[in-house]
């Protein structure tokens, strides 16, 4: 059984419902996301989850109506100011990076879709100087409010997890975004729907499901 969790069911309006996977919408904003990835991983075992759902591009790095498997999330403005270690005390860590699973990655690597970084942040970027800093800081593709916090859920569970994301829009200017709902969840839904065929039917040797 795959986890698919999104933001808003209007993120997989064109998606195809498929036996073998389970929908939330967890809500918007990387608190919501994590708590209901969490409770759910709680509820009952999953193969797999997806994170699935709109994102903003930063300029030049995809197109509105494209779609990215996002290997990699990092959230955004999470530690010390401006960057650098932070000293804490028990030896304790910041996590701040997420990996998507590098076995789910590799089912879905002959399916055409690019790859790329993404950036988790608590407020979405509305000027060109935020997305420039952003950018200059991270260098990430696409922005989104969820991507670390269902990735970093999914680890803590150990449960294995990729992020696609379908591009709405570009990351800055609200006056220059494009914005264009349907473009990415159109998107969204195409790259889904790939990356499910992939993980539910898998090669010959997979475990039940296609997950092994």
């Amino acid at each position: 059984m795959i986890l698919i969790v999104c933001a808003l069911l209007s993120e997989l309006k064109y998606a195809t419902r498929r036996a073998g996977t389970e929908i939330i919408a967890g809500g918007v904003g990387p608190v919501e996301a994590a708590v209901a990835t969490a409770s759910a991983l709680a509820r009952r075992p999953y193969d797999a989850v997806v994170n699935a759902g709109i994102g903003g591009a930063f300029r030049d790095r995809a197109k509105v109506g494209d779609a990215l498997i996002v290997g990699n999330e990092t959230l955004a403005d999470f530690g010390l100011e401006g960057g650098g270690a932070l000293s804490l005390p028990d030896g304790a860590t910041l996590a701040e990076h997420a990996p998507a699973d590098a076995v789910l990655l590799e089912r879905c690597a002959g399916l055409g879709i690019p790859a790329g970084s993404g950036l988790t942040v608590s407020s979405v970027t509305t000027t060109d100087a935020s997305a420039l800093r952003l950018w200059e800081r991270y260098g990430a593709d696409v922005e989104s409010m969820e991507g670390f916090s269902v990735l970093r859920a999914a680890a803590v569970a150990r449960v294995p997890a990729l992020e696609v994301r379908g591009i709405s829009n570009y990351v800055g200017d609200r006056a220059r975004a494009e914005w264009d709902f349907a473009a990415g969840a159109r998107a969204t839904a195409a790259a889904l729907d790939a990356i499910l065929e992939a993980l539910l039917v898998g090669p010959a040797s997979a475990g039940p499901g296609g997950i092994g």
